[in-house]
């Protein structure tokens, strides 16, 4: 039957086998960054959803240097004292200049409304990193710079963060069996008088990845994905904001098919979302994007085309 592997081994031989395995706590595996904990439940439950229309052009100059072109037209949300949503109709041009190399990753986003948005990724050795992300913008207190040195040794990351307004950060994440890592986390925020910690744990096998962190700050988030296959997943989470009281539960999928990609979600407020892309053998390729909100009567739909 497929699905079923021949019966080589006899469950007595299995059995035993488990029993003789012992586990090399010398040549753990090393763990994903601590920021990045969640990826796999973010890839189902947060898609790029967008609204109205988006048009994405990539021009390949070389094998290292691209040039890219997005337009969006779509309506923007306002503040309102009231609770209905208010909508005006927007329009915006980003012009990017992106180049990728094994060591070295430079990209630059400008926009017609006067963002710069710029990012760096430098590789000084195999396992020692700098990043640099930086928003320049007319607004005021709205420029922000941020540096991160990253170090990866055989079984564990930290990182160390530093930002404008005295933003001070330090991670640390490290494997203690081959399939549970646990880390922790501190911040100062200087110009707002604030500090923090946080802890993480992340367990994961071929089927599935459970992953729960906890902060001072008051937020509790708990995500658990299960793989059916290589190309059809479930995620769900959970988020907790003890000092608010606020709780919000979500439900996911992510489908891939051969030329698609469908993801979505649902989550204890109504709110429903989904996002689908497709690619054609042209080289196009669509994007819908779904999100309605029934209890707020928002509801948010975009079509999208990618070239390149």
């Amino acid at each position: 039957m497929d699905g079923f592997p021949p019966p080589i081994y006899t469950a007595q031989v299995d059995a035993k086998t488990k029993l003789d395995e012992k586990v090399d706590y010398s040549n753990l595996p090393c763990p994903v960054v601590y920021e990045e904990i969640h990826r796999e439940a973010h890839m189902a439950l947060k898609p790029d959803l967008f609204e109205g229309f988006r048009l994405d052009y990539n021009k390949l100059l070389n094998q290292k240097f691209f040039l890219s072109h997005s337009v969006l037209m779509g309506p923007a949300e306002v503040q309102s004292p009231s609770s209905e949503i208010i909508k005006i109709p927007t329009a915006n041009y980003e012009f990017g200049a992106n180049y990728v190399d094994p060591k070295l990753w430079l990209f630059g986003r400008i926009t017609t409304d006067g963002r710069l948005n710029a990012r760096v990724k430098y590789d000084l050795t195999d396992n020692f990193s700098i990043k640099a992300n930086a928003l320049l913008t007319d607004e005021q207190d709205k420029s922000q710079g941020h540096f991160t040195f990253d170090y990866k040794g055989s079984d564990y990351r930290t990182q160390l963060q530093l930002g404008n307004n005295s933003l001070y950060g330090a991670n640390y994440i490290q494997h203690v069996t081959p399939h549970l890592s646990l880390g922790a986390e501190a911040f100062w925020l200087g110009q707002q008088l604030m500090s923090g910690v946080g802890y993480a744990a992340r367990y994961e096998t071929d089927k599935m990845v459970a992953s729960g962190q906890i902060a001072s700050t008051g937020l509790a988030v708990m995500n658990y994905v299960h793989k059916v296959s290589e190309k059809v997943s479930f995620a769900t989470d959970f988020i907790y904001n003890f000092l608010s009281r606020d709780v919000t539960a979500s439900v996911g999928y992510d489908f891939i098919f051969r030329q698609s990609r469908l993801r979505g979600k649902i989550d204890s407020k109504g709110v429903a979302a989904a996002y689908l892309e497709e690619q054609l053998p042209s080289g196009l390729r669509f994007l819908l994007s779904a999100e309605v909100d029934h209890v707020r009567k928002d509801y948010k739909f975009g079509f999208g085309v990618n070239i390149g």
